[in-house]
């Protein structure tokens, strides 16, 4: 939803102030308009990986000054409604980094927090939290909310009420129409008053700028010059979780100026002038001067590759000249001395899938490195679907072309610019209002690598330098060169989360991002924190639980095929072998075999689970034949239908059992009146039968409706398998027809044998 609601003049600036800017720097008509953006409301779940959290994209549009966010969180009214805190990520350009379990990062992963909330949840079933930013950077802005971390209790679908809470983030914009526009080398005259007490305006960074100088002067208070100038100079745009603002107090210096080293390239870079003290009408003028350098030439194929992508020498200056960027040769200390400072490799960009992108470098792998000027590559990734994935650069020296063994090699790896003043005891690498990514090689370190995780969206720029120990201005280093061959991959995931991973892409408002699934015990941002791991002997022991605690199933078996119940026997019989395999296929770990797929085994489990349970409580009935199968058919379709529809629904299982159980009733209470009789007739039927068995399923169902988490799942569920064989063996009733003893009862010479007692649903020993 998008409204829009023109502001007058004096709804934001005073008329006066309006009449004076008129005459002074021409930005007559300066309206505001405010926008509004939300996004329909999700239901948050607890945190266990990623994908638990909720993604919300907004896009913020360009000149918006004022950003403010309104995050609701509500839960729902009943008992099982606690109090609790939602936690919200917000970052720009790409989807919040977050680890709320703690979980330790890969070795070459780094990655910077996001900027988190709270939202506490209490006595109050809803709770509204309010968020202001200024100058706020244009384009994509990422919301993930979620709550605390999951239990690990597994429960039934259906079986317990889950308590429903409620995320909805919405967005407020205010924007400047007609931002007025700072030209290289042309002065801007400005007018702060008490009724308005910022100017923005904005300024196009092109291509190869090394430098940008900011500069007030002439300023004025209430009609009289004064210097220093009482003003605040802010330059840049609020990003979160890092602000790429630079502040200025022009009051605390006679000469108010900036200069700003490789500013962001091709982007147009906003400023803001306030007004320190807010009763002062304060006139001053501003200007700007960009320093271009051109890149080395780097030959005949390059340079055609250049017009293409990177832009050539010539096409560099032609492109200034368009954009009105005039280098005064007069004035030195702002202008390009026509010396080349850096190099420019040429990188080809292949879309490969989804959030997959691979980079070539041409006439690579190997790129030669200088020490001389810096070599860059640009890496493209603003098409706005790159930063759902991970960068992953991989960096070796080719130690027999390093000259000098005391050199080291220098590479940062950077957002919006270059980073171009590399320093040989920096820990890091930064400009003015980017940062990027260090790592050093030499000698003996000849392979770097490095991971990104949802980089932002932007022109990636790689840097490369040779500096020495103690170097200034490399002149100690001298003419030193090497080869470094650079392999740069956007990946959805770092090596697909190992092992013990899954790479699973995730979507929210078409927008593609994927996140690693851990199992087994490991953790982290791939799936690499070993901290809560299980063994392979743990791993092994979980898998020959789950799997061999089905062979209880063979007594069932046994006995229902010695008591003629062929069709139980064969229900029991699929039941143990997909319950084995499908348990043996279904370990998170490495100790898994898949005999087919594992979407089949599951169908195949649940189905056998369920199918068993409706025979035997219908085989307990004592039907006539006929009805018997008929419902024995009939049933199963039905069960494999509901399977279908909802595999893992409460009710497909209590469906079937209370109809069979309600057959059951009636067939007994229809036997016992016809009878004049309790049945079964007999108390050790009720005794040691139907009371064992009983109890042995009301077990079963406490174990796995209400003592089942994750962590104890591999021994939970196998007490599950023998507590339910173990209520078949005693629910199973008796065989109708007399059943011979058995061969080998009969070479025993006690004159013992097991015989059937039809009238009395038991075997006695006759």
């Amino acid at each position: 939803m998008v409204l829009l609601l023109p502001q007058g003049p004096g709804c934001f600036l005073n008329l006066l102030l309006l009449v004076l800017e008129c005459g002074w720097a021409r930005a007559a008509g300066r309206t505001y308009v405010s926008e509004y953006y939300a996004q329909a409301p999700q239901k948050l779940s607890l945190y266990s990986w990623y994908g638990n959290a909720r993604m919300f994209v907004f896009r913020v549009p360009e000149n918006t000054v004022l950003l403010r966010w309104i995050l609701q969180a509500s839960k729902g009214k009943g008992p099982e409604c606690q109090n609790t805190n939602i936690t919200v990520h917000l970052r720009a350009s790409a989807p919040p980094i977050i680890n709320p379990l703690q979980t330790k990062f890969g070795i070459n992963t780094v990655a910077l927090p996001s900027f988190n909330l709270s939202i506490p949840l209490m006595s109050k079933v809803q709770s509204n939290i309010f968020l202001n930013i200024s100058n706020p950077v244009s384009g994509d802005w990422f919301v993930a909310a979620h709550l605390p971390k999951d239990d690990g209790k597994i429960e039934v679908k259906g079986f317990t009420t889950k308590c429903s809470y409620i995320f909805q983030p919405q967005m407020l914009v205010q924007r400047l129409i007609n931002v007025p526009v700072l030209e290289p080398n042309n002065s801007l005259g400005l007018i702060l008053s008490p009724f308005d007490q910022v100017s923005h305006l904005k300024i196009f960074i092109p291509e190869h700028t090394v430098e940008l100088v900011i500069h007030l002067k002439n300023c004025a208070v209430n009609n009289r010059p004064v210097e220093p100038c009482p003003v605040l100079l802010l330059i840049g745009s609020n990003a979160l979780p890092n602000s790429h603002v630079k502040i200025v107090n022009c009051s605390e210096s006679v000469v108010c100026r900036k200069t700003l080293d490789s500013p962001p390239w091709m982007k147009w870079l906003q400023l803001a002038v306030e007004s320190i003290n807010t009763n002062w009408i304060i006139s001053f003028e501003i200007e700007a001067y960009l320093t271009v350098c051109i890149p080395v030439d780097a030959g005949s194929l390059l340079a055609m590759f250049n017009n293409f992508t990177l832009s050539s020498n010539g096409t560099v200056m032609k492109d200034l000249d368009m954009l009105g960027v005039y280098i005064k040769p007069n004035k030195t200390e702002h202008s390009n001395s026509g010396k080349s400072c850096f190099r420019n490799q040429p990188v080809l960009r292949e879309a490969v899938d989804v959030v997959s992108v691979r980079f070539f470098v041409l006439n690579g792998p190997d790129v030669s490195v200088s020490s001389e000027y810096p070599t860059i590559l640009l890496l493209n990734l603003n098409t706005g679907r790159d930063n759902g994935g991970t960068i992953m650069l991989n960096l070796q020296l080719n130690k027999t072309s390093l000259s000098n063994e005391n050199a080291t090699v220098f590479a940062c790896l950077s957002a919006g610019s270059p980073v171009m003043s590399l320093d040989v005891n920096s820990i890091s690498c930064r400009e003015a209002l980017s940062w990027g990514y260090l790592l050093k090689m030499n000698s003996s370190i000849l392979s770097r690598s490095l991971h990104v995780p949802y980089p932002e969206t932007d022109r990636w720029y790689l840097t490369l330098q040779i500096l020495c120990p103690n170097d200034k201005g490399n002149q100690t280093c001298g003419k030193v060169s090497a080869r470094v061959i650079i392999s740069t991959v956007l990946s959805p995931c770092v090596e697909d989360c190992g092992v013990y991973g899954e790479c699973r892409l995730l979507q929210t408002h078409g927008y593609l991002y994927a996140a690693c699934v851990c199992k087994a015990g490991w953790n982290g941002w791939s799936c690499t924190d070993d901290t809560n791991a299980q063994s392979y002997r743990q791993q092994l022991l979980a898998t020959l639980l789950l799997t061999l605690s089905n062979l209880m199933f063979i007594p069932p078996i046994v006995i229902a095929i010695h008591r003629c119940y062929f069709v139980e026997a064969s229900v029991y019989l699929f039941t143990m072998f997909f319950s084995t395999f499908y348990h043996a296929c279904d370990q998170p770990g490495i100790a898994v075999m898949c005999i087919m797929e594992y979407d089949t085994l599951q169908y195949c489990d649940f189905l056998g689970s369920v199918v068993s349970v409706w025979v035997t409580i219908l085989c307990m009935a004592r039907l006539k034949s006929l009805l018997k199968y008929v419902f024995f058919i009939l049933g199963s379709l039905l069960i494999a239908m509901s399977m279908q529809l909802d595999r893992r629904g409460l009710w497909n299982l209590v469906g079937p059992c209370l109809v069979a159980l309600f057959i059951m009733v009636v067939a007994w209470v229809s036997r016992g009146v016809k009878r004049r009789h309790c049945y079964p007739p007999t108390w050790k039927r009720w005794m040691f039968f139907l009371l064992p068995g009983i109890s042995a399923a009301l077990i079963a169902i406490a174990v796995y409706g209400f003592l089942e988490t994750k962590e104890n799942y591999y021994y939970t569920h196998s007490i599950w398998h023998f507590l339910v064989a173990g209520s078949v063996i005693f629910l199973l009733p008796p065989g109708k027809k007399h059943i011979s003893p058995w061969i080998w009862t009969q070479k025993f010479t006690c004159g013992y044998q097991l015989c059937s007692d039809v009238k009395e649903d038991l075997y006695v020993v006759c």
